[in-house]
């Protein structure tokens, strides 16, 4: 049985975790972070990890922003705790931090944790290598109108993963409005859609002269980001320190086909 914190307890991702966790019999929910502390139920719910009773251990997931993910990646390092950072929109030195953590403890790390979108990177990246740089790439991503960065951690997640396939020969590009000069051939256009309640959305589209390969994927609640997490933090429950994303986690389901 992996026993879990949730940081972040009531907020839509939390609420979205405490339902996929109770629908499993191999994970529990031991204790919440919020802004809100109070009891919920069995768990106990804290205004801060430094208020978590020292024998408190189970995994730390947090899917609360960037201010929260330092925070937990520094609280798990100081207490030998497993740590899923979920969260969007870190800086350089924010992710300085989780890798120092990682120097101590497991840490997971994935700026989205739906299986199916790192899936489709996988697929981006084999695109790459078999269209060997004749088609043009564009990646367009779609979401709420509450989210507050752009483009989303996932499409630069994706925009990487293809750069680096091709052997880091791309530049990004954001926005064409003042541009008056063809597409450049090592241009990686990145757009941003905000609206209603688009949960995610990723289309990678490769265009070539006389075909248009699109992959994409759909998130249709926020269920499968949950679900990842979940997962995530049952791989890493016993790990040995060190840095983990999702595709070590799809390379360990792989190895169990």
């Amino acid at each position: 049985m992996t026993d879990i914190i949730i940081q972040g307890f009531y907020g839509r991702m939390g609420r979205a975790l405490q339902e996929k966790i109770a629908a499993r019999g191999d994970c529990r929910v031991v204790a919440g972070i919020d802004k809100a502390p109070g009891a919920a139920g069995a768990v106990p719910v804290y205004a801060a990890l430094s208020e978590l009773p020292e024998n408190c251990r189970g995994v730390i997931i947090d899917f609360t922003g960037a201010a929260g993910a330092v925070e937990a990646a520094r609280y798990a390092a100081g207490h030998g705790l497993p740590c899923v950072i979920c969260s969007t929109g870190l800086s350089k030195e924010d992710e300085a931090v989780l890798e120092a953590a990682s120097e101590k403890i497991p840490l997971f790390r994935s700026a989205n944790m739906s299986l199916g979108v790192n899936v489709l990177i996988e697929l981006c990246r084999r695109a790459v290598t078999l269209f060997g740089g004749e088609f043009d790439i564009e990646i367009v991503e779609k979401h709420h109108h509450s989210k507050l960065d752009a483009p989303s951690g996932t499409a630069l997640m994706i925009a990487d993963a293809i750069n680096a396939q091709a052997g880091g020969q791309y530049t990004y590009i954001y926005d064409r409005h003042d541009v008056r000069q063809p597409r450049g051939a090592q241009e990686l256009g990145i757009s941003a859609v905000r609206g209603g309640g688009i949960v995610g959305d990723h289309d990678v589209l490769f265009c070539g002269p006389e075909e248009v390969v699109t992959l994409s994927h759909r998130a249709q609640s926020r269920g499968v980001f949950a679900d990842g997490a979940v997962q995530a933090a049952l791989f890493l429950d016993g790990q040995a320190p060190g840095y983990y994303t999702m595709s070590d986690l799809l390379r360990g389901k792989l190895a169990c086909v």
